[in-house]
């Protein structure tokens, strides 16, 4: 008989080996009695819980997970709260019943802050990240999505020649047109230039001020007349937002992106959309850093805009100094409009610089408004502001 060549007898060989491996693998295993060898059982999951929760009165309870924490704090709108750990390590703390608002908050684990992680809402920021809170009004407050007429909110990016330290030189803008704005009618409108504060994107207003909202419901109601508003990426220079900044890189990024908004933002703007290019329809305004700017770029520049307001400007000792010279004759402004909440650390600078533009007869308008340094007065000063401008 022939003697199969060596491969196929190790073949065979092999397959012998492995034929009770394969039918042993096709028997049922037998169920393991249970023993103290066994393995444990696993954890049960701890079950779900709701934060934030809106209770009937517009209470709100916030709870956290944190069973090996020493310490968790509630911090919000900048009001802390120590909250309370039950047997199963859900911390919960409830604030007293808020008015309708949108507040920012978020926890603090022993010294670290942390966003609410049941919380899908978050307050975009180029330096801290927030969770939000929203209290809706009944009826609904002019920052709440309505079921009324809303205009259109474009987002533009374009190669800057002058910011610097942006992304391939790339920068950005927001513009709201109101309900019935047709870039086909050649009708223009007046236009408000809306600029953020220290540490937003170009997107602070909308995102998180709701001045889109707060437009669409001023212009249904009748209170505000139908405008442009455009919300710009308020840095000259991008390394403010970095460690270490000082007065001088500040008063650069200051002077640079006054220079941007003027030569490169405006241009675009009265290219691209119906605005009225007279004095009396254009209109500057920000908040805190924006706020500086607001008063300096328009102050500066009385040829072109007839509307300024500051909502917690940014000043301090040094702003008397540097505000530009101007008398009142020559500004010749509609409205110099300057608020800021009562317990803002501002509101002392604010007020000394208030006194000096009166002194020079300026005809400043102060308001001074509950609340420190926030969103929800910001959003207070803009629909109290907004029905102002443009009047005949």
């Amino acid at each position: 008989m022939k003697q199969l060549p060596f491969c196929a007898r190790f073949k065979l060989s092999l397959l012998a080996l492995c034929l009770p491996l394969f039918a042993a693998a096709q028997v049922p295993t037998a169920p393991v009695a249970p023993n103290a060898a066994s393995p444990a059982s696993p954890t049960p999951a701890p079950p779900p819980y709701l934060s934030p929760e809106i209770h009937p009165d517009d209470s709100v309870t916030l709870r956290l997970r944190a069973p090996n924490a020493r310490k968790v704090d509630l911090v919000l709108e900048g009001a802390v709260t120590a909250m309370q750990q039950d047997a199963d390590g859900l911390w919960a703390a409830t604030t007293p019943v808020l008015a309708p608002e949108i507040y920012g908050y978020r926890f603090v684990v022993d010294g670290t802050p942390i966003l609410d992680p049941r919380n899908t809402d978050v307050r975009d920021n180029l330096q801290t990240l927030w969770s939000n809170l929203t209290v809706p009004g009944t009826p609904p407050e002019p920052w709440e999505l309505q079921s009324i007429p809303h205009g259109i909110v474009e987002h533009h990016f374009y190669t800057s020649q002058v910011v610097l330290g942006l992304p391939n030189n790339q920068s950005d803008y927001y513009v709201y047109t109101p309900p019935g704005y047709n870039a086909k009618d050649r009708r223009s409108y007046p236009v408000l230039y809306l600029l953020h504060g220290y540490s937003d994107a170009a997107d602070g207003w909308s995102s998180v001020g709701k001045a889109n909202f707060i437009l669409d419901s001023l212009i249904d109601s009748g209170k505000a007349k139908p405008m442009i508003v455009v919300m710009t990426l308020g840095y000259g220079n991008m390394a403010v937002l970095k460690p270490g900044r000082t007065p001088a890189l500040s008063a650069q990024s200051v002077d640079l992106y006054q220079k941007a908004l003027l030569t490169e933002v405006i241009p675009q703007i009265e290219t691209n959309y119906h605005v009225s290019k007279k004095r009396e329809d254009r209109a500057i305004a920000g908040l805190s850093m924006g706020g500086h700017e607001s008063l300096f770029i328009g102050l500066s520049h009385p040829e072109l805009f007839a509307w300024v307001g500051t909502f917690s400007a940014g000043l301090n000792a040094n702003s008397i100094a540097q505000l530009p010279s101007i008398t009142a004759q020559k500004a010749n402004l509609r409205l110099l409009w300057m608020a800021c909440g009562v317990d803002d650390a501002l509101l002392k600078p604010n007020q000394t610089v208030i006194a000096t533009l009166k002194a020079e007869g300026l005809p400043v308008t102060a308001i001074e408004t509950p609340g420190h340094h926030q969103w929800p007065v910001w959003r207070d000063n803009l629909i109290h502001f907004a029905p102002l401008l443009f009047q005949k």
